[in-house]
């Protein structure tokens, strides 16, 4: 058991000697508990160095190693959900000695990615699709006539969302050779590991008790009565002492539950049910950040680490005061929802299993009475804020842009379309970071302002931010505020809520010529470009509805319009404006600047800004080559 993380790169002999699978194969099984000692050791101080999803990846060390070990991967397919498990997979895949790299500009992803390693099968950022995906997978084999193996881990809560279960029920309808391994780490199904359960699950997965019931089966088939009670009485046998009883009703073979930290197990387990032909499923008992006593204790706030930074020098005293520290706009948003909720009990707030990133623990625990974690859940949770919408409550959904795109049909059959009062707190909208595309919100306003009845708004900072969300609470019908991850501005958060003009604009910096229309946070970097080009700057703050009369104020006043957002151009807010200068009738130069039609890989925040001329120097850039392209038509026209 560890209580501290390595900051010096540990002794790990056994696992530097693994380059692949295969060599891992090669091992005798008296071996292997060195390897998972090492590995857990070696992920210990890899995600010390760089940051990352943590708890997950050491509660699967064990399941990791007997899978390749018992598998003939990268042939046989491993489809890994949640995709943050997977780090100790990746150290046993060849990339040990980049893991020094992970989440970085250019570096490993903290996820499966196909194009990283053939050994990811399958990209997993979203939870609960890997039943669906090696189901496909397993028919695409059966259809090639390969007698590949494919196995889906799924865990750490991904059970939890309806897809996982539409997957399950069709497997069992096809009958398709495959395994499927319920990771149950108490984020998702809780049960016990009684010593009857563990017996009888070694029966289950046994050689011999599976070639008796197919032998049983063939016999008693012919005899449909017998056959209906042998099936009954082997399946009361197995809900006495597990929770099987709802794979088996499916069509699954359920084996478990028994203990994920058991080598030894495991081991024998998996190359019993590799040989057992059709569905089947393996519950194991794991716990999350095993082997770490902190993680141990608490495993949701060792998710995820951040990056240990080496303690060898004193930080330096500053020599002024330290700047105001700025707040999150999870924060902003969770002190907003707990003084809204203070003054308005009709309040009732829903989240797919973000409490803690969405910024809701106060409130959680203040009015817990109020507070729906509906698991990992996005469609259930759009659909049951309609529900409360229908009986005169006030729901609010907090929900990450990435995630909202899985409930888009409920978003706009089950609300908009009822113009029902629901207001959307989008968190993570624009560049994510380090979670890199599969987290971005890259496509919310483009999703949403095509969304008849609703109301968008992209706050410009804090203040804002709060002042946008009692807005959009107190608008009767859909109404939507993105903010990004983390820090804002720094900007002064008042406390009294003030409903700001709905579909208005403000005009931040009056310059000339040219103007730029701001939507959302990256009002501070139109502001500084500003500064040096003398532009006028016009915060926005809707995308939907535009502030028209400033639009065509604007493009009145000056020679080039710049739409700047964070957000794919492609039918963006910037597109927005394009479609009503169109309708006006009116000609001129717009410079659309936004994300690309591309996806943006992992990296630092001011780094991908950086990447896509996001940032004031590569707003700057675009702005003056337009403008030099202006004056070289007006040289040409002229002469």
């Amino acid at each position: 058991m560890f209580k501290e993380i390595p900051q010096q790169r540990p002794d790990t002999p056994l696992l530097d000697s693994i380059q692949c699978p295969a060599d891992l194969r090669a091992l005798e099984p008296e071996q292997l508990p060195q390897v998972t000692r090492e590995l857990r050791e070696f992920m210990l101080y890899s995600v010390g160095q760089t940051g990352g999803h943590f708890g997950a990846g050491l509660g699967v060390v064990e399941l990791t190693v007997a899978l390749h070990y018992i598998y003939q991967t990268p042939e046989d397919r491993l489809v890994w959900d949640v995709g943050h498990q997977t780090y100790p997979h990746k150290i046993l895949t060849g990339r040990r000695d980049a893991m020094s790299s992970m989440r970085q500009l250019h570096g490993l992803s903290g996820f499966p990615k196909r194009s990283e390693s053939e050994f990811d099968t399958f990209g997993v950022g979203h939870s609960s699709t890997s039943i669906s995906a090696a189901l496909g997978m397993a028919m695409g084999s059966e259809m090639a006539g390969c007698p590949r193996k494919t196995v889906a881990i799924i865990g750490d809560g991904a059970m939890t969302a309806g897809m996982a279960f539409e997957a399950l029920n069709h497997a069992a309808h096809a009958e398709t050779d495959m395994l499927v391994i319920l990771n149950d780490n108490n984020m998702s199904i809780s049960r016990n590991v009684g010593g009857l359960a563990n017996y009888f699950a070694k029966i289950w997965a046994s050689k011999f008790y599976n070639s008796l019931r197919e032998g049983s089966k063939r016999v008693l088939t012919k005899i449909p009565q017998a056959w209906e009670i042998a099936r009954k009485t082997e399946e009361h046998m197995k809900g006495m002492v597990s929770p099987g009883t709802l794979f088996e009703e499916l069509g699954f073979n359920y084996v478990g539950a028994i203990d994920g930290h058991d080598l030894e197990r495991l081991v024998h387990d998996l190359r019993n049910l590799r040989d057992i032909k059709g569905p089947k499923l393996l519950h194991i008992i794991t716990r999350k950040g095993k082997g770490f006593e902190p993680a141990e204790a608490d495993p949701v706030g060792y998710h995820a680490l951040n990056k240990i930074e080496p303690a060898s020098k004193p930080a330096p005293k500053p020599a002024s005061p330290p700047p105001r520290k700025k707040l999150k706009y999870q924060q902003v948003f969770g002190d907003w929802l707990c003084d809204m909720a203070a003054a308005d009990e009709r309040l009732v707030a829903i989240t797919p299993a973000m409490c803690e990133g969405s910024g809701m623990v106060e409130f959680a625990e203040r009015f817990s009475e109020r507070f729906h974690d509906v698991a990992i859940a996005e469609q259930h949770a759009v659909t049951l804020a309609a529900g409360l919408a229908c009986e005169a409550v006030k729901p609010v959904v907090a929900i990450y842009s990435t995630f909202l795109q899985r409930a888009y049909d409920q978003l706009i059959h089950d609300v908009a379309i009822q113009n029902l009062d629901v207001t959307f707190g989008i968190d993570r909208a624009g560049l994510v970071g380090e979670d890199g595309p599969t987290h971005a919100g890259s496509f919310d306003l483009t999703y949403l302002r095509c969304v008849p009845n609703m109301i968008v708004a992209a706050p410009s900072d804090e203040n804002e931010c709060r002042q946008l969300l009692f807005t959009a609470y107190e608008f009767k019908g859909p109404a939507a505020v993105r903010y990004p991850r983390g820090t804002g501005p720094g900007a002064d958060i008042q406390a009294e809520m003030s409903a700001l003009a709905i579909g208005e604009g403000t005009v931040k910096r009056q310059g000339k010529r040219l103007a730029i229309l701001s939507f959302g946070t990256l009002l501070a970097n139109a502001l500084q470009v500003a500064d040096t080009l003398n532009a006028t700057v016009c915060d926005m703050r809707w995308v939907k509805p535009l502030d028209e009369a400033l639009i065509e104020r604007m493009a009145t006043e000056h020679e080039l319009l710049v739409t700047l957002e964070e957000n794919t151009v492609h039918g963006g807010a910037g597109s927005a404006v394009n479609e009503y200068l169109a309708r006006l009738g009116v000609v001129m130069p717009v410079l659309n600047l936004g994300l690309p039609d591309s996806f943006i890989e992992h990296g630092k925040h001011p780094q991908l800004l950086a990447s896509v001329n996001l940032d004031p120097e590569g707003i700057q850039r675009s702005i003056e080559e337009r403008l030099a392209l202006l004056d070289g038509a007006a040289r040409s026209a002229a002469g």
